[in-house]
């Protein structure tokens, strides 16, 4: 029997996942290539025989996508499967025309055939898009959890970046193991916060191995999803954020406007800072979107150590890198920090910008006078410290989820901006999850 031809659309997440749950050990197809993109450097890699399994014992490419058509063409696909995640409505279809006019049908694959069952309770964070507070958010939720008296360990979306086979189970209990598994600034940004509420943290690639090792520590799995994609297992409470700082993007993205329509709790953060026609815009899709859902409000204030030392300093100011980037946030707590404490000058970096990070601003213009924390290998976390050292500026406002100074040598003075979910009003997250959960006895 001929197997029909597949190929996969992703950037080393959604994809792998896809594959490892609907493919891998199927006789009905064959999965002749990944494509991958967003993420620098992830392409002309295998996708390894060790993870692959028994029918694919050379692995499986890795191209880069704009090799999409050709390698329709070349390798006879039959089907596409668009696997990654925040992109706008009009940019999916873009894709599947390209690739029905190449010969091959297009698929988007649901959560029924892609979630993984769990044998403990399983809470799930997503959002409509990156940049909107999921990773306070899941902060929150675990301390309720731990004050409720149960044991929690986090799931994290992935980002494999480098040997994948090493990477397919991976265990975060401490700094050690960050240094151990060779972590990407974004890696880090993702786990470390969990370190530090004594939360292990697990992630890699194969996930149905990984949710089978952290059922062996947990009384509940909490789900920290990436971008605005799906969560990967079948949860017992699946909450949702939204923006009003981008009215509007709760519905025009995917899979972010699936993950507000399957929403048991929906909150809109960054209340304080938004403006009153974004929130009743929001408020509004919520209402039309999904009627049933919860809706929390909430903001994110920020806590600066010494706010004393911005005031009349030139700075530079460092965000978060997907954030800034296909997230199109055009500020953040950085900015937000150095006007409310009288910053003289918010420098603008792209004059000292170097390597790969003069070609982060060239992909993505937008970001304007802000430093996207990018590191997802080793050059690229060189060029980020060069481009630091190379700014003529007094202070560098710090505004990642980590201690830049950890990682990056300079001489110039750091200071972190970190900030924390704070609910306006009830229903809280405490008082919906012992509704749900009840306390340990």
């Amino acid at each position: 029997m001929n197997r029909r031809k597949l190929l996969i659309m992703g950037a080393a997440g959604r994809d792998f996942h896809n594959f490892n749950t609907c493919f891998r050990e199927n006789n009905l197809y064959e999965v002749v290539a990944f494509t991958a993109t967003q993420i620098p450097d992830i392409e002309g890699r295998v996708y390894p025989p060790e993870l692959a399994g028994s029918l694919y014992p050379q692995g499986i490419p890795i191209l880069p996508e704009e090799k999409l058509v050709e390698t329709i063409q070349m390798r006879s696909v039959d089907e596409v499967v668009f696997a990654y995640s925040d992109v706008p409505h009009e940019y999916v279809m873009h894709k599947a025309s390209t690739v029905l006019a190449a010969g091959a049908s297009f698929t988007l694959i649901g959560a029924k055939d892609t979630q993984i069952n769990s044998t403990k309770p399983v809470v799930s964070i997503g959002a409509v898009r990156t940049g909107v507070g999921k990773s306070q958010t899941t902060r929150a939720v675990s301390r309720a959890l731990i004050e409720l008296g149960y044991k929690v360990v986090a799931i994290r979306h992935p980002m494999p970046y480098g040997d994948l086979v090493k990477q397919a189970v991976q265990r975060f209990g401490d700094y050690d193991d960050l240094d151990k598994h060779d972590v990407t600034i974004e890696e880090r940004e993702e786990y470390e916060p969990h370190i530090n509420n004594g939360v292990v943290v697990f992630a890699g690639v194969d996930y149905e191995k990984i949710l089978r090792a952290a059922e062996e520590e947990a009384d509940i799995i909490l789900w920290d999803g990436g971008n605005n994609d799906l969560p990967f297992f079948k949860s017992d409470m699946h909450i949702v954020l939204v923006d009003p700082h981008r009215p509007g993007h709760e519905v025009r993205y995917h899979p972010g406007e699936a993950n507000l329509r399957m929403a048991d709790v929906v909150i809109m953060n960054k209340m304080l800072t938004a403006s009153p026609e974004g929130i009743a815009q929001v408020r509004e899709s919520v209402r039309e979107v999904n009627p049933e859902a919860i809706m929390i409000e909430a903001a994110s204030p920020i806590f600066v150590d010494d706010p004393g030392l911005i005031r009349g300093k030139r700075v530079l100011v460092v965000e978060d890198g997907p954030t800034l980037t296909h997230g199109e946030m055009k500020y953040g707590a950085g900015i937000v920090a150095a006007e409310r404490f009288g910053a003289s000058k918010i420098v603008d970096p792209r004059p000292y910008t170097v390597g790969s990070i003069t070609e982060t601003f060239a992909k993505y213009p937008e970001i304007g006078p802000l430093l996207p924390a990018m590191g997802y290998g080793d050059k690229q976390r060189a060029d980020l410290e060069a481009t630091i050292n190379n700014a003529d500026v007094d202070l560098v406002i710090v505004a990642t989820p980590i201690d830049l100074s950890r990682i990056i040598k300079t001489d110039k003075p750091m200071l972190r901006v970190r900030y924390e979910l704070q609910e306006v009003g009830r229903p809280t997250l405490l008082e919906l999850l012992e509704a749900k959960f009840g306390k340990k006895s």
